[in-house]
């Protein structure tokens, strides 16, 4: 077995789907499967029970996953420590954000880290913020921006960055869509088109706003990434729901304007995240220090 195929394993042991780890580590699931196969081989042992329905790891699985861990620590910190012998840190080091927290946060935190660690390479993913904590769970990730949930799990490290509120956006000029609309508006409500976020934090907390003011209202987009929603609401198709800091930040924010709705909903806080375990490697850890001396220090100014 290779620490590829570990990798693999512990993905899909924590996934418990072929098709979302084969997708989210490019691989054909029929390469997958046969790498399960090998390993279930080599082994001698069931590492998964798999139906038509549901993928499940063993006992066997389960103890093999702490070995597995293990091992890929362990190679990742007999790497590092070859680097360290030498002048400075070397390596490969893998963020992921939404666009909006790219320009947002990191700016300052690339900027001194790349200058005390220039041989560190920084691969810098952006998508939607919802998946964040999943791909720095499922390691796909070393470090992700995230809007933190209320309860954080237990395998994070956090730093917090800022909080923002949730704010309502309509096209800036033009069209019939919006005149007015009050959080006591119910029947006005039930005829807005909405445009949200298809997952995450804000749409539960849509959701749950929604729930509590007793309507079912006309979801016209579910969207994949806030910045998505400042565009399709600038362009006229419904109210949207955003981060005001999504707002603040876009190219587009001169085509919506916001609009005043006393909702209630709590703000969003974001956060740098890692798993707790990867602190032990030598350029997460770098990069988690120099990100917490740089918070801490814009939090005197």
């Amino acid at each position: 077995m290779n620490h590829r195929e570990l990798q693999l394993f512990l993905h899909l042991g924590k996934t418990l789907s072929f098709a979302k780890t084969s997708a989210a580590c490019h691989v054909a699931p029929s390469s997958l499967s046969r790498v399960i196969q090998r390993l279930e081989k080599e082994v001698g042992q069931q590492l998964f029970e798999r139906d038509s329905r549901r993928v499940k790891l063993t006992a066997v699985g389960r103890n093999f996953r702490v070995y597995a861990e293990q091992t890929c620590d362990s190679w990742a910190m007999f790497r590092q420590a070859l680097h360290n012998q030498e002048a400075t840190l070397q390596g490969e080091l893998s963020l992921f954000c939404s666009v909006t927290a790219s320009y947002s946060f990191l700016d300052d935190i690339l900027g001194r880290f790349r200058k005390q660690h220039p041989g560190i390479e920084i691969k810098l993913h952006t998508g939607d913020s919802a998946i964040t904590l999943d791909r720095v769970n499922s390691e796909l990730e070393d470090i992700g921006i995230a809007a933190l949930p209320e309860r954080i799990p237990s395998q994070f490290s956090i730093l917090e960055l800022t909080s923002t509120p949730l704010v309502f956006i309509a096209a800036s000029r033009g069209g019939n869509l919006i005149t007015e609309v009050t959080g006591k508006a119910r029947e006005a409500w039930k005829e807005m088109p909405l445009i949200i976020s298809e997952s995450g934090l804000v749409r539960e907390r849509v959701d749950r706003w929604l729930k509590t003011m007793k309507v079912k209202p006309d979801i016209y987009a579910q969207v994949s990434g806030h910045e998505a929603i400042v565009s399709m609401a600038g362009l006229g198709f419904g109210l949207g729901v955003v981060p005001q800091i999504v707002l603040e930040n876009s190219p587009l924010a001169a085509k919506v304007r916001q609009i005043d709705i006393k909702h209630g909903m709590p703000p969003i806080t974001i956060g740098l995240c890692v798993l707790k375990r990867k602190l032990s490697n030598a350029l997460i850890n770098a990069f988690w220090t120099l990100a917490r001396q740089s918070i801490a220090g814009n939090k005197k100014l």
